[in-house]
């Protein structure tokens, strides 16, 4: 990519200082950065290493305490240290924008949506109520907001984490900002929202020409999206490169030791662990600060201050890596199976519902479904895996099975003791062989409570042992779980995130549990923390027998720790095999879409955009009839309208077309007639069908509304004979037209049809029959390319009253649709519109978007 000679921004010797009561912590020493217009510059390291620091330090958000001691922040030239307040104030509000870590604490929660993001319009331009509203709609429409213009009076919590997400982006690109700065976007979201944040973020920026800072501690998502990478450690950058010569040949260990501790690198079964901790900030250092963590460390290394040094590729270190590194996937979890044990946990139908409020004189508005019918077992020693997008109900499930919610339906059996007829003395003495580790330790503790407390706590409920054994047994967790005695006086604000993991799964073996359900135990941890975690979790389960049921939505990091894996969707388990066949082979195309969205430490691996799950999750308040997924699949046909079964053995899927998504090069054309290319594959109409089907055809488990049946109209010239004749148009009001212009009918866009393979996703989750306006302009912004194609080059027998339009954007479509009467295109292509009525294009403003319908055609 070619850059311009200057940079946008540069930090020459950047130091931050924060004051605190015991001392002065150094949170940044000397760091030298620079990003080009146009460009993606990834900041990549461990919790504490500065890089949130950094991007707060050129914002001027430091916290309480925090101050710029040295260096210089030149953007554009201008030295942002040196600026007046005023002249400061609109840069950083006009021409910088930024994408906070938590999305939900950085919106005000007592202000709508529509007035959070017109607030820079208004302070910085002056632009008017009513004027700054209308902007906040396009923005958010830009971004991929379904109903931008609802969504503006909504609140903050009314909200998904992924549409908070777009909130706070569209609030950073109100003004067209020239940096944005997006620090850990992605970090809580799921795989599936995680990579469409990344895609409208890489949009974004092509069509906005702007730079981006993208801080991270996924190597995964710097892999993929970053064109230079910064390593930073104890506050200072250790490793600068482009990044396919970063992931190609890292020079330092630092960088190395990241990369092997990934869970694709993992190697006989166990992840590699940085020793160690990084060092306190607050006192002196000398050397280089990665030495007393480093296995290539020497007295030279721990005396010697290391610069940066390098062009094009710097690092700071005196031993450099000489070898590539190899970043391979795991071999999987394929450990021997228990046999014929008897299930510590056997779930059975399980069912869970919950009352929705109403308004007014309603008590309640319908039931949430948030898990139906789910089974599984769980044997002695074996790990089951529960992986989906979020609110897919895996959390639910692990609240049911620790007994922390009672099912509406269905049966939970705890090593052979039915949960449903027990009552709540004896339930209670039941779960202690079953333990909850929360995905917030710090949030699941009493901050008001000391260690040594809360390890007891669970001890004294259940009336275990007098005060000395249990003294006792708090130190022997202590030691099973890495930590020192002396943790057991502190607080748990005093600990990092790694160390809440293990004082949480320390409480979860108190009670000596022989399963523990562990919901998300490292989805905001870093890479090297995580990888120390999970290998005491697995050093555990050998020592003491454990059984696991491990909720995440990292799949990688599923397939490391799992036996098997079942794969939720929208309350519904969908695949349930063993690990490594579910990883490796899917069969079910939800499972290959959470595949490919995981983020690969490979710089040219490339995801499919065939398998790119579109859109938001269904609402659990009515959820699709039949297959659940079909409202999103793109290989959804008329059979999906009914259930599939969960069947095939030790590997089960529930899909009408298993095997599917594991598509390769291989039987990808179009079935039917013509030649084939590239694309998904296509299930040609039955025998005896035209290619138009009638809505009650299409949607079987719903009756199409009733509508008055149009008169008759004569065939028109050229029209074949047999053609059903089709109704005439609705008229719109026209424009006006210049002298001796036609007069050309106004089209009217109402149908969504499935087999064009795009859902329709720019209105948000449209089912059968449901009918949504959406005049004028489209409602989200372009995502691919409508283009016309000539009927003679496509469909040699179209005749003059035949709309042709083929699509490329995701889903790469294969086929033209043919229509009689209303223009059939995909909602989230309209808005690049050409179409070809006979030999006349039609203009893209004769096009109106009214009552748009999806039905699975």
């Amino acid at each position: 990519m070619e850059v311009p000679s200057e940079p946008l921004l540069r930090l020459r010797g950047l130091s931050t200082d924060i004051a605190l009561r015991r001392g002065t912590v150094h949170a940044l020493d000397h760091v030298d950065l620079e990003v080009h217009q146009g460009e993606t510059l990834g900041i990549v390291g461990e919790s504490g290493s500065g890089k949130t620091m950094t991007v707060l330090s050129v914002m001027g958000l430091l916290p309480t305490g925090g101050s710029v001691v040295g260096g210089e922040i030149l953007f554009d030239g201008r030295d942002l240290r040196t600026m007046e307040a005023a002249e400061l104030r609109r840069v950083r509000g006009v021409e910088m924008g930024m994408v906070f870590q938590d999305p939900l604490t950085s919106l005000n929660p007592t202000m709508r949506i529509g007035a959070q993001v017109a607030e820079p319009l208004r302070v910085h331009q002056g632009l008017s109520k009513a004027q700054a509203r209308e902007r906040a709609i396009e923005i958010l429409r830009r971004v991929g907001m379904p109903r931008p213009d609802k969504i503006v009076d909504d609140y903050p919590h009314q909200l998904s984490g992924g549409m908070r997400q777009r909130v706070v982006i569209a609030m950073a690109l109100i003004r067209s900002p020239r940096l944005l700065i997006a620090d850990e976007p992605t970090t809580a979201l799921d795989v599936t929202t995680q990579r469409q944040i990344l895609e409208l973020i890489d949009d974004l920026r092509e069509e906005f020409k702007m730079a981006v800072i993208l801080v991270t501690h996924d190597l995964g998502v710097i892999a993929g999206r970053a064109d230079r990478v910064a390593v930073m450690y104890a506050g200072r950058v250790v490793e600068t490169a482009t990044t396919a010569e970063l992931f190609r040949a890292p020079r330092h260990r630092y960088t190395e030791a990241l990369m092997r501790a990934l869970p694709e690198s993992a190697s006989e079964g166990r992840l590699y662990s940085i020793p160690g901790l990084p060092p306190d900030l607050s006192r002196p250092l000398t050397g280089c600060r990665f030495a007393p963590r480093c296995g290539f460390a020497t007295d030279e290394c721990r005396t010697t201050d290391v610069a940066l040094t390098g062009d094009g590729h710097a690092f700071a270190c005196l031993h450099p890596v000489t070898e590539p590194v190899t970043i391979t996937a795991s071999a999987g979890s394929e450990r021997a199976a228990s046999g014929a044990a008897e299930p510590i946990l056997t779930v059975r139908d399980l069912v869970k519902e919950y009352d929705a409020g109403g308004a007014g004189l309603r008590r309640t508005a319908g039931r949430v479904s948030a898990v139906a019918g789910v089974s599984f077992e769980v044997k002695p020693g074996e790990t089951l895996g529960i992986v989906g997008e979020s609110g897919c109900g895996k959390s639910t499930v692990g609240r049911l099975v620790a007994g922390l919610e009672a099912p509406t339906g269905g049966r939970i059996v705890v090593d052979g003791t039915d949960l449903a007829g027990l009552d709540r003395r004896e339930r209670h003495r039941v779960h202690r062989k079953v333990q909850l580790m929360f995905q917030d330790s710090y949030a699941a503790m009493n901050p008001r409570m000391r260690i040594d407390s809360i390890l007891t706590e669970p001890l004294e409920i259940q009336q275990v042992g007098d005060a000395a054994a249990r003294r006792a047994r708090v130190s022997e967790l202590l030691d099973q779980v890495g930590l020192p005695r002396r943790a057991l006086e502190r607080y748990p604000h005093e600990f990092s995130g790694g160390q809440l993991q293990r004082i949480g799964l320390a409480r979860s073996l108190a009670l000596r549990p022989r399963l523990i359900v562990a919901d998300e135990p490292v989805s905001a941890l870093d890479v090297s923390v995580q990888a120390q975690v999970l290998n005491l979790m697995r050093d555990l389960q050998g020592e003491l027998g454990l059984s696991y049921v491990f909720i995440s939505h990292d799949l990688s990091v599923v397939d490391y720790m799992a036996d098997r894996i079942g794969v939720m969707y929208l309350g519904k388990l969908v695949e349930v095999g063993p690990a490594h066949q579910v990883v490796r082979a899917p069969r079910h195309p939800y499972t290959q879409a959470l595949l490919d969205a995981v983020p690969s430490p490979d710089p040219g691996h490339t995801p499919s955009p065939d398998t790119t799950i579109r859109g938001e999750l269904p609402s659990a308040l009515d959820p699709p009839t039949g297959c659940r997924f079909r409202t999103r699949c793109p290989l959804a046909q008329d059979v999906c309208a009914t259930e599939p079964v969960l069947e095939g053995g030790a590997h089960q899927v529930a899909c009408h077309f298993p095997s599917a998504g594991r598509r390769t090069s291989a039987g990808r054309g179009r079935a039917g007639g013509g030649p084939g290319r590239p694309g998904r594959p296509r299930a040609g109409p039955p025998a005896g069908a035209g290619r138009r089907r009638s809505r009650s055809t299409a949607c079987p488990s719903r009756a199409p509304p009733a509508r008055r049946p149009s008169p008759p109209r004569p065939p028109a010239r050229g029209r074949r004979p047999g053609r059903r004749p089709r109704p005439p148009r609705r008229r719109r009001c026209a424009r006006p037209r210049a002298p001796g212009q036609r007069d050309r009918p106004r089209h009217v866009v109402h149908e969504v049809v499935r087999r064009l393979g795009v859902p329709a996703l720019g209105l948000g989750p449209v089912r059968e029959h449901d009918h949504v306006v959406a005049r004028g302009r489209p409602a989200v912004p372009p995502v691919g390319h409508v283009e016309q194609v000539p009927p003679d080059d496509h469909r040699p027998d179209a005749g003059p009253d035949r709309v042709d339009v083929v699509g490329r954007g995701p889903r790469d479509l294969a086929d033209a649709a043919e229509v009689d009467g209303p223009v059939v295109v995909p909602v989230e292509q309209r808005a690049d519109l050409v179409v070809r009525v006979g030999d006349e294009a039609v203009d893209r403003d004769d096009v109106v978007h009214d009552h748009v319908t999806h039905h699975s055609s």
